[in-house]
């Protein structure tokens, strides 16, 4: 019993500890040069710490930054003004600086997680000692015998007979073993898909490596929701830019790089280093359109679009292909590598005397022969859940409306996860390329109404839809309260799925009684 209240009282006493170690660095941080003349990045550094040093972590948001640090008014627009995005992506580069130089040898490391504003203070593993106890030919504590000593000699002797033993046991293994191998193939096949389907599902977050996103006709980089920095317009040749007024651009969240295109005949050769990449193209009609043709303006524009002389896309419609004008359409691509010249070359050509169009251009690394997974979550910034997966904010959707909740819900080691969901009658286009999915849905049931918004809902507990998946059916008449009565989160997975002849997963959910309402979705290729 002593020695158990010895370990309590230890672990009681260790955490004022870790915090004076917490202040004694970012002290240190503040008063390094790299900081020093960035008075901005000091004052967000110093608000978000000491925000978590006084527990109030849960308070570090956008908007609260927004107006703390940066004095925006009451008014203040984080969709429209990305200055938070802009300095946060700014404070992690200086951070990362610092600990590559002045910071170098320090125990204790500040991060700020992507498209996060809470910061983590990690313990860094520095490079071990040559010679250090326990390494080969340290000479501390070594007890072998000397060269040229009779010792030696006998280890000689024995090592050679060793040596001669090991080289008929392996011949012997080979002969053993060789006619197993082709029966074994098969197996081995198989497992290797299973391992990598499973690396694929179980990856936290995205691959590593070179990235690159660019917004075209745009003459100042952004910063999106999910804190990436976005370039301006930049390795082009031909078009020109346009600029729309304010316009509403349909499934993103992000419509403001929508509102700028670069037009007409144009290329861009992209430096990029060896490997496989995964390129998305973003296009928005924002010229033609029922104002414009007095129709749905379907024709109107018609491109071909090609990567390093080869067509990816032919007589490519954008209304045609996102449903609309004024909509966010994303095309996928895998196996993107670099030409020889160590550049990617895009071409955008129009048709029939049209102008092509581009709004923006993203190259991510890719995956040996699938697309990227894709998790996102219905609320305005990025997540990453207890298991380390990370969950992009709110997109490619249309219609509903989102809502967050103060009381946790049950069922799940990680409740913050379903904090918010989107509600009404919605639908999300999520853009992959051919080949088979695996959809999972999240669900929290809710003892209240939606953004309490509809005064009877919770008398009737109505959430009752219908969900489809290109018009096949995954859910119909799904009752969430009864499904949630046992605990609030209800997850289901569909398997086999393939897109739409546009390259889209097409997820509607539609009421039946009440509204229908969703949390996350998973989008997982199935690896063969």
């Amino acid at each position: 019993m002593a020695v158990e209240g010895h370990s309590t009282m230890m672990a009681s006493s260790a955490q004022p500890a870790e915090l004076d170690m917490q202040r004694a660095e970012l002290k240190s941080v503040l008063a390094s040069e790299e900081f020093a003349r960035a008075p901005r990045l000091t004052d967000l550094l110093s608000y978000i710490c000491e925000k978590l040093f006084a527990g109030e972590a849960n308070r570090i948001k956008e908007y609260s930054i927004g107006l703390e640090v940066f004095h925006r008014g009451a008014s203040f627009d984080q969709d429209s003004d990305s200055i938070v995005r802009v300095e946060a992506n700014r404070l992690r580069k200086r951070l990362a600086e610092y600990y590559a130089n002045e910071g170098a040898s320090h125990l204790l490391q500040i991060t700020i997680p992507l498209g996060q504003y809470v910061p983590r203070f990690e313990p860094r593993v520095m490079p071990g000692r040559v010679g250090s106890a326990g390494s080969i030919g340290s000479g501390v504590g070594d007890s072998s015998p000397k060269a040229g000593s009779a010792g030696d000699s006998i280890h000689r002797v024995w090592r050679i007979a060793l040596a001669t033993f090991a080289v008929i046991c392996g011949v012997s293994l080979v002969i053993g073993l060789y006619w197993r191998h082709s029966q074994q193939r098969t197996v081995a096949e198989t497992a290797s898909a299973r391992t990598e389907a499973a690396r694929v599902e179980n990856q936290f977050g995205p691959p590593g490596g070179e990235e690159v996103r660019i917004l075209a006709g745009e003459m100042r980089s952004m910063v999106d929701h999910a804190g990436k920095l976005w370039l301006a317009d930049t390795e082009f040749t031909g078009g020109s830019a346009v600029k729309i007024g304010a316009q509403h651009i349909g499934r993103t969240l992000d419509p403001a790089f929508y509102r700028t295109s670069r037009q007409g005949q144009f290329r861009y050769d992209i430096p990029l280093k060896p490997g496989i990449y995964e390129l998305r193209l973003f296009f928005a009609e924002t010229v033609y359109g029922p104002v414009m043709t007095g129709t749905g303006g379907e024709g109107s524009r018609i491109m071909t679009v090609k990567a390093n002389g080869q067509v990816i896309l032919t007589h490519f419609d954008v209304i045609g292909d996102a449903g609309a004008s004024g909509v966010a359409d994303v095309k996928v691509f895998t196996g993107i590598s670099p030409a020889p010249d160590g550049m990617l070359h895009l071409e955008f050509a129009g048709q029939d005397g049209k102008e092509a169009l581009l709004s923006a251009i993203e190259i991510l690394p890719g995956l040996e022969g699938h697309i990227r997974p894709q998790r996102i979550l219905a609320r305005q910034s990025p997540y990453y859940s207890n298991d380390s997966r990370w969950w992009s904010p709110d997109d490619y959707f249309e219609g509903g409306q989102l809502a967050s909740y103060a009381l946790e819900v049950t069922g799940t080691d990680d409740p913050e996860l379903y904090e918010t969901e989107r509600w009404g009658n919605f639908s999300y286009a999520i853009p992959v390329t051919p080949g088979r999915y695996a959809v999972v849905l999240h669900f929290a049931a809710r003892h209240g109404n939606p953004g309490e918004m509809v005064a009877d809902m919770a008398a009737h507990g109505a959430h009752i839809f219908n969900v489809f998946c290109n018009g096949q059916t995954l859910l119909l008449n799904f009752d969430l309260p009864r499904e949630a009565a046992k605990k609030d989160v209800v997850i289901r997975r569909f398997a086999g799925l393939e897109p739409n002849a546009q390259g889209k997963l097409v997820l509607s959910f539609v009421p039946v009684s009440g509204y229908a309402t969703l949390t996350g979705i998973e989008v997982l290729p199935e690896v063969r």
